[in-house]
């Protein structure tokens, strides 16, 4: 029964459910007409509003395009009227450029026919001229020839005569003219007198120390030569490599030579040697050690010289680098002669030239003593010496006047400047004075042979003297053959001689003297 129940309950359950969702479809189906409905309604609707909108679009771009069409309109008949204007004015300019060229060919045609008049007067002038040039040349031959007869001259003799003669007038007046000139220059150009009168100076003289690339060093017996040298060659060969020096033990007693062309490499070696020896300790690590303190001794050194290489110079405001460049320069050499003190007196040399010539003695003395810092490179360089220390000073900020002092000592640069003539000369005078360089004395002797044998080629002169070191050459003539005139043009070719002829260092003054003497004898 109640299983009946129940199964009645389940069918109808399920046919209530059918019958609902058969329900809801036809609702749906119903609901779904309505809307369908009303899109399209809502769609004519779009459409005939966008065909509105279109409709009002297209009749104003319409508008817009006739008005944009009346403007370029406009515009194209403005260019065309103005086109039209232009035209006309060119063919105006036109119009009178060819009223001018016909104006202009008329009065050509006048002057053609004023030319051709003007030619023909001058064909009958020149025939005219033709013909007195003919009898004035008939005239002069005939005077030449009575000339030559009353003279007993041809015209060529009598021709060359006379150049002769106006030449040599010619030549005194010249001379004399030109030494005016100088005597007003040296007188009223103070300036240019700055850059020519350089004289020598030699009131400065400091020892030269004479060196080459070998130095001795003194043992108190060969048997430290075993010791240095070690067991096969060990311990020579240790030091040699520390300090790049050749070590030649040979049979000189007492003696090893240490051989190399860096002065500052052979003082390291003699150092350390010295110490080796003294300490009695040769052996390879020891001489790398010893070697090692001793290079840093010879900088500290180099330091130290260079301090005090300024402070007796009175020079301030110097660059660290530069101050150890000075302080290398006492160990190079430049022909035999030491370079820091070669420095030393050209800046001394400069200042005394500068404080006559009222100029910087502060600037030539700091110029002077680094004129040379270019010698002193711890890297091989290509650059000539003058151009690698101008590099130097400009990059360790110098004056702009030391600069080009440096470059142009050799003149590998312009001079820019009176304090560059003033270091050229400074160095010439201290390399070229004997006994500053190592120089064989028969050169020497020869080149004073070669400039008093230079004057004494000359005629008129007496007597020949070369002094101050060959800086200066005093000639004395006769006074009844070369007369004042002569003396300067005679003082000048002796000059052009010496320089075109020999080699000499420096600069050489000829003085020509003239004298002359009236004697006589009381009785």
């Amino acid at each position: 029964m109640d299983l009946t129940t129940i199964i009645i309950g389940a069918v109808c359950l399920i046919l209530g459910l059918v019958a609902g969702t058969l329900f809801a479809k036809s609702s749906l189906n119903s609901k779904a007409k309505f809307i369908v409905k009303d899109a399209k309604k809502s769609a004519e609707n779009i459409i005939e509003n966008a065909n509105v909108k279109a409709e009002a679009i297209k009749k104003e771009k319409e508008a817009q395009a006739k008005v944009k069409f009346l403007e370029l309109k406009s515009q194209h008949d403005e260019n065309i009227n103005s086109r039209e204007k232009k035209m006309q004015e060119a063919e105006k300019r036109i119009r009178d450029k060819e009223q001018k060229l016909n104006d202009e060919l008329s009065k050509t045609g006048k002057l053609e026919k004023d030319l051709e008049r003007q030619k023909a007067e001058y064909d009958k002038k020149h025939e005219i001229v033709q013909k007195k040039q003919q009898e004035l040349d008939v005239a002069i031959a005939q005077k030449v020839e009575m000339l030559e007869k009353i003279s007993n001259y041809s015209a060529e003799e009598a021709k060359a005569e006379l150049v002769e003669s106006m030449k040599a007038e010619a030549k005194t007046k010249a001379q004399a003219h030109v030494q005016s000139i100088m005597e007003e220059a040296q007188l009223n150009a103070k300036n240019e007198a700055r850059k020519i009168v350089i004289q020598t100076i030699q009131r400065i003289g400091t020892e030269q120390a004479v060196e080459n690339s070998v130095s001795v060093f003194n043992i108190e017996s060969d048997e430290v030569k075993g010791r240095i040298i070690g067991r096969e060659g060990r311990n020579i060969r240790a030091l040699e490599a520390a300090t790049g020096v050749e070590i030649i033990v040979d049979d000189t007693p007492e003696a090893i030579l240490l051989s190399c062309f860096d002065p500052v490499r052979r003082e390291v070696a003699r150092l350390s040697l010295h110490r080796l020896v003294t300490d009695g300790r040769i052996h390879p690590a020891r001489i790398e050690e010893v070697v090692e303190k001793t290079r840093k001794q010879i900088e500290e050194e180099i330091i130290e010289v260079g301090k005090r290489t300024i402070i007796d110079l009175g020079i301030h405001g110097l660059h660290p680098e530069l101050v150890k460049i000075v302080g290398r320069m006492k160990f190079r050499s430049s022909y035999g002669q030491n370079l820091l003190q070669h420095s030393r007196e050209v800046a001394n040399i400069a200042a005394t030239m500068a404080a006559e010539l009222g100029l910087n003695v502060k600037l030539a003395k700091r110029a002077g003593l680094l004129h040379d810092i270019g010698k002193v490179p711890e890297q091989e360089s290509e650059l000539p010496h003058a151009l690698l220390g101008m590099q130097w000073a400009e990059k360790f900020g110098e004056n702009p006047e030391v600069v080009n002092a440096i470059g142009a000592h050799h003149d590998e640069v312009e001079m820019t400047s009176l304090l560059s003539p003033i270091i050229q000369v400074a160095d010439a005078i201290s390399g070229a004075r004997p006994g500053a360089r190592r120089q064989v004395l028969e050169s020497y002797i020869q080149r004073l042979k070669d400039l008093e044998a230079a004057a004494l080629s000359f005629d008129g002169v007496s007597s020949a003297f070369a002094i101050q070191a060959g800086r200066e050459l005093r000639v004395m003539v006769e006074s009844a053959k070369v007369t004042d005139e002569v003396a300067h043009q005679l003082s000048y070719d002796i000059s052009e001689k010496i320089q075109n002829e020999l080699t000499y260092p420096g600069q050489v003054k000829v003085t020509v003297i003239r004298e002359t003497r009236a004697v006589n004898i009381a009785r």
